[in-house]
Parts: C-alpha cells; sequence; structure tokens
C-alpha cells in the first residue's frame, strides 16, 4: 500500500465513515488501488448505507477457541454501520465478496428471519441450554437496529422461554430493551458489556464515526445498572499511545457509573485492518505513525499481529506487561470485581415448533 500523506488542510474525506478507502480483500486475483479518493474543496459523495437480505439458514455461531468465554454466539447483522476502523470483525466481509474497508460500514446484511431461525435452533431435541452471547462479531445495536428491531425480537424470543443471554455493545440503544432484560436479570439471565474506547470525544469521533459518544455510553452503564443488569465495561482495543493513557480514567469513571467488571483487549490487525488502520494513521494521527506501529511489533513480537491463542487478546513483551499490570491495579482500585456466579440455565423451557395447539409440558 503507497502511503498516505497529507499535504494541506483543503484535502477532503469521508468524516463520517471510519474507513478511509475499500481495500481490497484477501481473496481477490486483482489488486485494486487502496489509495484513498482525497479531493481538494470539492465534497467527496458520502457512501450511502445500503441494506441486504441474508438468506442464511442458520443464526447460531459456534466457537472453541480456548480464549474467548463463549461457545455459540447470535449476530443479527454482517457489517456494522459504526465504522470503527480497528474492529477485528471487518475480514469477515471478505469472505461475502466485498472489501473489509468501507463496504464493511455501507453494506449491511441483516437477517429478518434471526427470530425464525433462532426459535427452531432452540427447540432441537438435543439442545442443552447455554448462554448466548451478542455482540461478538458486530454490534446487534448498531444504528439501523432502531429502525428494524431484529434483536428486540431475539429479546423477546429469549425472554419468553427464560434462555440467558449476553451483550456487547457501544450503543445506547440497548437501553430500548431494558423492560426485557431487567426482568431476566432478576433471574440471572441477562449481562450487558459496554465499550469505553475512550474519554476523548474527538478521538472517538474519529476512530468509532457512528457509535454512541463516550459520555452516552457512560450514561448507558449507570442507566443498566439503575435497572439492576449487570454491567461489565470493556476498554476494546487498548492502541498504544493513542487510548492507552486513559486506562485509569476511564475505569474510574465506569466504576462511578455502576460497572461491577472491567476488561481489555490489546489492538488486533488481523488480515486487511493492519493497512486500513496504517492508512486511517497517517491521515489522522500523521505525527505518530511510527511510534504506535513500532508499540505495536513491540507486543506481538516484532510483528504487526500475532494470532496465537492465549497472546492475540493480550500481547507479550514489555509493553504488554504494562498494560496488564496498569489495568489489573486500576480494577482493584476502583472495585471492579467481577461477577463470579455463573449464569442461570435452569429455567430454559424449550419452544414448541410442532403442531400450535400442543402445549409445552413444562
Amino acid at each position: 500500500m503507497n502511503d498516505v500523506k497529507i499535504a494541506d488542510e483543503s484535502l477532503k474525506y469521508n468524516k463520517g465513515r471510519g474507513a478511509l478507502s475499500n481495500h481490497t480483500n484477501r481473496f481477490e486475483s486483482l489488486i485494486k488501488d487502496t489509495e484513498p479518493a482525497f479531493i481538494h474543496d470539492e465534497e467527496i459523495p458520502k457512501p450511502v448505507t445500503q441494506l441486504i437480505e441474508d438468506h442464511s439458514k442458520t443464526i447460531v455461531n459456534f466457537n472453541d477457541s480456548p480464549d474467548i468465554p463463549f461457545d455459540q454466539s447470535v449476530n443479527p447483522y454482517r457489517g456494522c454501520e459504526h465504522g470503527c476502523v480497528y474492529c477485528y470483525a471487518r475480514p469477515t466481509h471478505a469472505y461475502l465478496g466485498l472489501s473489509p474497508g468501507l463496504d464493511f460500514e455501507t453494506k449491511i446484511l441483516i437477517k429478518p428471519n434471526a427470530q425464525t431461525l433462532l426459535k427452531g435452533y432452540l427447540a432441537k431435541k438435543n439442545y442443552q441450554c447455554r448462554p448466548l452471547a451478542f455482540g461478538t462479531n458486530t454490534d446487534a445495536y448498531q444504528p439501523v437496529e432502531k429502525k428494524l428491531r431484529i434483536m428486540r425480537q431475539l429479546v423477546e424470543l429469549l425472554h419468553q422461554y427464560r434462555h440467558p443471554l449476553t451483550i456487547v455493545t457501544k450503543s445506547a440503544l440497548v437501553c430500548r430493551d431494558i423492560d426485557l432484560l431487567a426482568d431476566m436479570a432478576k433471574d440471572n439471565l441477562c449481562r450487558v458489556a459496554v465499550s469505553v474506547t475512550s474519554l476523548d470525544h474527538k478521538l472517538s469521533n474519529k476512530l468509532e464515526p457512528r457509535a454512541a459518544s463516550p459520555q452516552s455510553r457512560i450514561k448507558t452503564i449507570k442507566t443498566l445498572n439503575d435497572a439492576g443488569i449487570p454491567v461489565m465495561a470493556m476498554v476494546a482495543p487498548v492502541i498504544p499511545f493513542l487510548n492507552d493513557s486513559e486506562i485509569e480514567s476511564i475505569l474510574e469513571k465506569v466504576a462511578a457509573a455502576g460497572a461491577v467488571d472491567a476488561g481489555y483487549v490489546l489492538l488486533r490487525l488481523p488480515h486487511e485492518i493492519k493497512d486500513l488502520f496504517k492508512q486511517w494513521l497517517q491521515v489522522h494521527k500523521p505525527l505518530k505513525v511510527d511510534h504506535i506501529m513500532s508499540l505495536i511489533r513491540q507486543s506481538r513480537g516484532g510483528k504487526e499481529y500475532d494470532n496465537r491463542y492465549g497472546y492475540r487478546m493480550r500481547g507479550t513483551g514489555q509493553y504488554a506487561e504494562l498494560i496488564a499490570r496498569r489495568f489489573a491495579v486500576a480494577k482493584k482500585k476502583y472495585g471492579l470485581n467481577g461477577i463470579h456466579q455463573p449464569m442461570n440455565t435452569t429455567l430454559f423451557v424449550k419452544p414448541n415448533t410442532g403442531n400450535p395447539a400442543q402445549m409445552n409440558l413444562w
């Protein structure tokens, strides 16, 4: 990829989006020009979000990674309009023949039959109840959810059959479903993690252009906590020399808002994200590029990414160890001790998908 250099302030780019180009996906045989289309003075046409129906016959994804704390997840949407430039899910759009760049945040696949698919999955004869994780790949409460309400339908289903769920989000829209989530939390059926990457509105606006503001996320934590819903804060990702100085201040804020636990993930740059992120740095933080990338390599064994289980989330080396120590000290200081009780799976009632007139036995 050619370096992206901003020579003067008259150059414009799509300020409402995270990625600066439609970087070629790794499966294409022809290499596209990945240089962003900067122009002088004139406005760049803003890419319009397109909704594409996803006719997949399954809704649940399975995971056996030893460093991820769930084994089954649901994603009502593929792609995410939040546009977080660092999102580790971006490369999944390459499997669709799309770019992990602008395509990922402007071409959103939706699953209108998600509720029917999930109900069928839960009704399987041999299904054993285990918590379902939402928001592990793309945010289930991204902007389009406000209109389509697919996540709302899934929460209604799990509420009806008393099935436990966990949610990771950086959207205040999760508060819309408090009526259901709070009732589930009474029986230890619901937990929510809110991602707080930075308290700096200007930085957040560039990193995560269509996500909720930092202040809104702190308020979301308080609102959920006040409703009796256990809330965790995720400082994800920790980016060297960009937001790492905020670790202690973020944990202080989320603890004051009612979070009971906190976690972090060191910046991950798999596949196409490496070039997309470097492109973003060269535009938004040109004086920090070399130092940031140097620290990343120092924490990844000299590489820009290390995908080994047990290392990909935390990194290795002196910088990674320093982050781990700081985080542990701050968690202890602010009382973010976590929830040690497993979620409740004993109340689950299997859906009846047979004769509509036949009632469930329990």
